[in-house]
């Protein structure tokens, strides 16, 4: 059988029938539903300025293809506006399926760098893009406390976060991820 985005044969090491029932499972019912009319690609902002297409992704997700789907820095696009939700004929939770394919990326150890540095911050400092010195000076300058009254300044508040983030398992997934992401 051949990818028919790519043209590429796809031999049945390939798929992974579970993958699209785990995508269902999770919430994105109606994801085989999905006739390829092209109005979820044709509506995505994402889609206008990049290489994003919606409709690759779903029918890949559909075929299984789910090392092609999960290792994808496409997957990432997404906006998350829900516009393909709003225009799909099919009522297709094009968004949920996207996000939960995002959360089995994270799973199976597939991050971008950006989203892996900007969680190493979160869990460091308790903000994924914490106030430098610039931004200090600026305070200043304001008559403003260098540092706001958050988890910079708060040394329990920080602990309190950093120990949530062990607990629901935020930092074991972040630190056990690779250095080369998607």
């Amino acid at each position: 059988m051949a990818n028919p985005i790519s043209g590429e044969k796809i031999g049945s090491e390939d798929i992974d029938p579970q993958f699209t029932e785990r995508i269902i499972e999770a919430g994105a019912d109606r994801i085989r539903t999905c006739i390829q009319c092209g109005t979820c690609s044709s509506v995505c902002p994402s889609g206008r300025r990049t290489a994003f297409r919606t409709r690759e992704l779903m029918r890949k997700a559909i075929l299984g293809l789910k090392d092609e789907v999960l290792a994808s820095p496409d997957l990432w696009l997404c906006a998350t506006c829900y516009t393909c939700l709003e225009r799909c004929p099919r009522e297709i939770k094009v968004t949920d399926a996207i996000i939960i394919m995002r959360n089995m990326a994270v799973d199976e150890g597939f991050m971008l760098p950006q989203h892996r540095k900007a969680s190493q911050k979160l869990i460091s400092t308790g903000h994924a893009v914490p106030i430098d010195e610039y931004n200090r000076e600026i305070r200043k300058s304001l008559g403003l406390d260098e540092l706001p009254p958050t988890t910079h300044s708060k040394k329990k508040a920080l602990k309190d976060v950093q120990k949530i983030m062990k607990k629901t398992g935020f930092k074991t997934l972040i630190d056990g991820q690779s250095e080369g992401g998607v």
